[in-house]
Order: C-alpha cells, then sequence, then structure tokens
C-alpha cells in the first residue's frame, strides 16, 4: 500500500487536516452514493453494464482515495 499513498499523496500532500477531515467526509458521502446506485442498478436489473463497470470503477477509485488520506491522517509509526 505504500506505492498507493505515495501516487495520491501529491494530491493531498499539502493540506492541513481539517481540510483531510473535510476531503474524506465528502469522498466517503460520494462512495455510499454511489454504492446505493450500483445496488439500485442491479436490482432491477435495467442497466447499461457499460455504465454499471464504470459506476465500479469509480466507486473503487474513490475507496483508494479515502485510504490514501487515512493513511495520510494516520501514518504507521515503526516502534
Amino acid at each position: 500500500m505504500a506505492i498507493q499513498n505515495r501516487l495520491f499523496r501529491p494530491m493531498f500532500g499539502d493540506l492541513d487536516e481539517d481540510a483531510l477531515l473535510s476531503k474524506l467526509a465528502e469522498l466517503r458521502s460520494e462512495h455510499r452514493s454511489l454504492d446505493a446506485e450500483v445496488r439500485a442498478a442491479q436490482e432491477c436489473g435495467m442497466i447499461d453494464q457499460l455504465k454499471l463497470v464504470r459506476l465500479k470503477r469509480r466507486k473503487l477509485l474513490l475507496k483508494d482515495l479515502i485510504f490514501a488520506i487515512e493513511d495520510q491522517l494516520n501514518p504507521d509509526i515503526i516502534a
């Protein structure tokens, strides 16, 4: 996961803790919305498979961004 963190650090490296927490809340909210949209689309069965794949990829990207911010807020401490 260290490689992943290095990829996203330039995007969030200059933000203070309050800004990171705000961005984290925003990303989590969008992730929940996408999750609900994906579930609803799968339940009704009337969704374009390409759209479904795009939604899932966006959801995965959001998850990666959330992880990167959480990692930046709570870095591993080697004792």
